[in-house]
C-alpha cells in the first residue's frame, strides 16, 4: 500500500474494485463504512455485487476481465474534460502522451460494448475520481489474479497518478494483500528473482554484501522460479524435489488434476506445516512447524507496517520454529546457521535490508513502523512518494484491454469466477478444524443469479455438475444477490469439490500469476 489502513478513512473518495472487502478484510472495510458515515464517497465497481455495495453510492458491473478497458474510459472522460492534474503530470511524470493516445479510443460508448458498464455511471465515478481532493483505490485479487494483473495493476497507477492522487493522505493506490504476512514474506525475499527489500539477485553489491555476511561465495545470480513455474517443470520432469512451507498446494493451485501429477512426479517431496493438510498426504517427510501462536518474531502487514508478534501459548513438543527446521537442515548439509531466537533474526535482517535498516525490535516494542525507515533517527514513512517516486518521475503505461484466455462459448456457457468467503481462510488448513465456523460455512456452494437458475430449472439446494476444460466438481446450488447474470461464484476452500479443479492454469507473463478470476464453465443437474 501507498498509504496507510487509517487513511482510508480520511479519504473522501473511495474506489474499490476486485475486492469482497468486507467478508476478505473485514477489519480494514470498518474504516472504508466509517467514511462513508462521515459522507464521503465509495463507488464499487466488481462482477458481483458484494456486500460493501450496501454502502456504496454506486456499484458498477463490468464483466469480468474488462478492467483495463474501463480504467481506460475513465481516463478518456478526465482528460477530454480538462480534469486532469496538469501540474502533478507535468512535474512528476512522464510517458503522458502516449497514455493520452491509448485511451482516446476508449469512448464511454465504447467502454460499454466491452465491459456492460453504462455511459452515465462511468462518467460519474471518472469526475468523482477526478475532483476529488483525495481519492483512493483498494484492490484485492479480483484485479491481479487474471493473465493481465500486471496491466491491471499499471492502469490504476496510471488513473491515481494522472488525477494526482499519490503522494498524500487519503490518496494513494492501495492492494490489500491476500494473507497476513506476505508483505512481510516479500520484503525478506520470498520471491525468486530479488533479496530482500526488492533488489535484483543480479544486483552485485547487494549479492557481495550477502556473501560478506554470510562467508560464502558464488551466490547465483540467476534468478528462480515462481512457484506455478515449479508446478510445470515438476510435470516435465526438469524439477526434481521441492520443498512447500506453510502451503498446500493440492487445493490452491490451479488445475489440480495437473498439479496433482506434477507433484506425483517428483522424486523428493517435503512439507513443513502446522497441520495435516492434502499435500502432506503425499509427501516424503512432513516437518512440524509452530503456527504463529507459539512464537516470537515480526509481521509486515498490508500498509507496510512493522508490527511484533509474541507467543501466547506453547507448541507441541515435536513441533520446531520453521527458522529452527531451516537451520537444522542447512547445518546437516554442511553450512553451519544456528541464531539465539528472532531477536538475533531481526538484527541480521536490519543490517542487510536497507528498508529496515531503521527498525529494531526496541523500536517496535509497542507500535509499529512503517518502512522504509532508513535509520533508526526515522520514523518511518506511512505514505510513499509524497515528493518523488522511487524511480524518480512516475511513468504513465500506454495499455490496451486485452481480452481473458478463455472466454463462453456454446459448450461453456457460464464466467466462473472463484474466491474467499468470511467463515473460511484460504485452504482451511486451519479454519476447518473449526468446529463453529464449520457449522456457519460446511460445504462448497456454487453462487448463481435467480435469472439463470430460473433458466436452468434448479433452485437452491440442488446437487449440481460442474465442469470446465480442465475438471469437474458437485456441489449446491445458492442463489444469490450478489450473483449477476452469466457469472458463477465458487469458494475456493473446500477439498472435497475443490473450484481449482476448474480454473484455468494461464499466466500473467510478468507476474506469473493465474487466471483464477476467469474461465468458462458449464452447469448441469446432477442425476441419481
Amino acid at each position: 500500500m501507498t498509504n496507510t489502513i487509517a487513511d482510508i478513512e480520511d479519504s473522501d473518495m473511495i474506489l474499490i474494485t476486485g475486492s469482497n472487502t468486507t467478508e476478505n478484510h473485514p477489519v480494514l472495510s470498518s474504516f472504508a463504512k466509517r467514511a462513508v458515515l462521515k459522507g464521503k464517497k465509495l463507488y464499487l465497481i466488481d462482477p458481483r455485487k458484494v456486500k460493501i455495495s450496501e454502502h456504496a453510492e454506486k456499484w458498477l458491473r463490468p464483466f469480468p476481465g474488462t478492467d483495463i478497458a474501463w480504467i481506460n474510459g475513465m481516463m478518456h472522460i478526465i482528460i477530454k474534460e480538462g480534469l486532469e492534474n496538469k501540474e502533478f503530470i507535468e512535474n512528476r511524470t512522464e510517458n503522458f502522451e502516449a497514455l493520452k493516445e491509448t485511451v482516446e479510443k476508449y469512448t464511454p460508448e465504447y467502454v460499454g460494448k466491452i465491459t456492460g458498464i453504462n455511459a452515465q455511471d462511468l462518467h460519474e465515478v471518472a469526475r468523482a475520481f477526478a475532483k476529488a481532493p483525495a481519492a483512493t483505490i483498494l484492490y484485492c485479487m479480483g484485479i491481479t489474479q487474471h493473465t493481465c494483473g500486471t496491466d491491471n495493476v499499471k492502469s490504476l497507477a496510471n488513473l491515481s497518478m494522472l488525477c494526482g492522487q499519490l503522494g498524500k493522505p487519503g490518496g494513494g493506490v492501495n492492494p490489500l494483500r491476500g494473507q497476513n504476512n506476505v508483505q512481510g514474506a516479500c520484503d525478506m525475499g520470498g520471491l525468486p528473482n530479488v533479496f530482500t527489500a526488492y533488489r535484483p539477485v543480479n544486483n552485485d553489491d547487494a549479492r557481495i554484501g550477502f556473501e560478506k555476511a554470510w562467508n560464502v561465495e558464488g551466490m547465483s545470480a540467476a534468478p528462480g522460479l515462481p512457484v506455478t513455474e515449479m508446478v510445470q517443470k515438476a510435470y516435465e520432469g526438469e524439477l526434481k524435489s521441492l520443498y512447500v512451507i506453510g502451503e498446500n498446494p493440492l487445493v490452491s493451485d490451479p488445475d489440480l488434476n495437473h498439479a496433482r501429477k506434477a507433484l506425483a512426479n517428483l522424486e523428493f517431496l517435503v512439507i513443513q506445516d502446522i497441520f495435516e493438510t492434502e499435500t502432506t498426504k503425499i509427501a516424503d517427510v512432513v516437518f512440524p512447524a509452530f503456527c504463529f501462536a507459539e512464537k516470537d518474531g515480526t509481521f509486515t502487514n498490508s500498509e507496510r507496517r512493522v508490527q511484533r508478534v509474541r507467543k501466547a501459548v506453547q507448541a507441541p513438543e515435536e513441533a520446531k520454529e520453521d527458522w529452527e527446521i531451516l537451520c537444522e537442515i542447512a547445518t546437516r548439509m554442511g553450512y553451519r546457521m544456528s541464531y539465539s531466537g528472532s531477536n538475533e533474526i531481526f538484527k541480521e535482517i536490519s543490517a542487510l535490508t536497507p528498508s529496515y535498516k531503521g527498525i529494531t525490535w526496541e523500536r517496535i516494542e509497542k507500535k509499529g513502523i512503517h518502512w522504509p525507515c532508513p535509520d533508526e533517527t526515522h520514523a518511518g514513512t506511512p505514505i510513499l512518494h509524497t515528493a518523488q517516486f522511487t524511480r524518480g518521475l512516475g511513468f504513465f503505461h500506454a495499455i490496451d484491454h486485452t481480452p481473458p484466455a478463455e472466454l463462453p462459448d456454446e459448450n461453456y456457457p457460464y464466467i466462473l469466477t472463484t474466491g474467499r468467503i468470511l467463515y473460511h481462510y484460504h485452504t482451511g488448513t486451519m479454519t476447518m478444524k473449526t468446529d463453529g465456523l464449520n457449522i456457519l460455512s460446511p460445504e462448497c456452494f456454487v453462487e448463481i443469479s435467480a435469472a439463470d437458475a430460473k433458466q436452468l430449472g434448479l433452485d437452491s439446494g440442488s446437487m449440481v455438475k460442474v465442469s470446465s476444460r480442465r475438471g469437474k466438481i458437485e456441489a449446491k446450488l445458492k442463489v444469490s444477490s450478489k450473483a449477476v447474470d452469466g457469472t458463477i461464484f465458487i469458494p475456493f476452500h473446500f477439498a472435497k469439490a475443490a473450484a481449482n479443479e476448474l480454473t484455468n492454469a494461464k499466466l500473467d507473463p510478468t507476474a506469473k500469476i493465474p487466471e483464477f478470476k476467469v474461465c468458462a464453465i458449464k452447469i448441469e443437474p446432477v442425476t441419481a
